[in-house]
């Protein structure tokens, strides 16, 4: 009895040590930009994994993205939150957004090379297979993931929630290398019955193996809990809202186009 015991408590004692790690990486776009990316991990699993750049909403580089990267571990993944506005800024106000999102943008080489950069730090980590790799993003993010898909970069396969579809570089016939997936809200206000034609119609010109999924009730902002906060206030918020059967929708697909990419 005492024996059984003394291995129920060493069983015990060894799943105490298995937890997410995380930590904040400081590193730099090709310009110079400092930037901050949050790293996290399953330490439970050994050896490399694939890997899931995560890229943020315009509100910057929050809570929120952090925790997709913690939940992306939590799944067995090797995620990375990258920085696209520099020194992990952030804001709650919509102005300020809308700022930061403008200056990111402005130079599409500049945005470009912010992701590669992030792309490359996940890489390096020790716990990522650096020939599994993909990337998510949410709202600015979304373009963002969509932008590196069109650009050919070398990604298994992007995945888009809520983000905008509209762009002023559209991919041509076989630049689309990774599996899209996209994430819409049919009642997103912010990207157009016509945006979500023209994509379509961009991504069947291109060739590109994507899917595109709709989901009723939804509006901008639709999988963080913080969308409705964020759309009150005296700033004037902008027309976002959460909606639970879409976030873990959209949540459930991802993980079955992952299991697809990643086999």
């Amino acid at each position: 009895m005492r024996m059984f015991l003394a291995v129920l408590l060493l069983a015990f004692s060894g799943l105490s040590h298995a937890a997410i790690k995380t930590q904040e990486i400081p590193y730099q776009s090709a310009d110079g930009t400092k930037l901050i990316g949050y790293y996290a991990y399953d330490d439970a699993i050994k050896g490399p994994r694939p890997g899931v750049v995560v890229v943020h909403e315009w509100w910057g580089l929050n809570d929120y993205t952090k925790r997709r990267a913690r939940d992306l571990a939590g799944l067995g993944y090797s995620a990375l939150a990258i920085d696209m506005y520099g020194n992990g800024k952030n804001t709650e106000h919509p102005k300020d957004a809308m700022a930061f999102m403008q200056a990111a943008t402005q130079d599409s080489a500049a945005s470009s090379a912010r992701f590669q950069a992030g792309l490359d730090l996940l890489k390096k980590q020790a716990q990522t297979d650096p020939n599994k790799v993909a990337a998510i993003g949410y709202c600015f993010g979304g373009a963002v993931v969509l932008n590196a898909a069109r650009q050919g970069m070398p990604l298994a396969g992007v995945v888009s929630f809520h983000g905008a579809l509209a762009t002023k570089t559209p991919a041509t016939p076989g630049s689309v290398k990774a599996k899209v997936l996209v994430e819409h809200g049919a009642l997103d206000s912010m990207v157009t019955p016509d945006n979500v034609a023209a994509f379509k119609a961009e991504m069947d010109k291109a060739g590109a193996d994507y899917k595109f999924v709709s989901l009723d009730g939804a509006k901008h902002g639709f999988s963080n809990p913080d969308a409705d906060r964020l759309s009150h206030g005296d700033h004037g918020g902008p027309d976002i809202g959460y909606n639970k059967a879409a976030d873990e929708k959209s949540w459930a697909d991802m993980q079955a186009f992952f299991k697809k990419i990643f086999s």
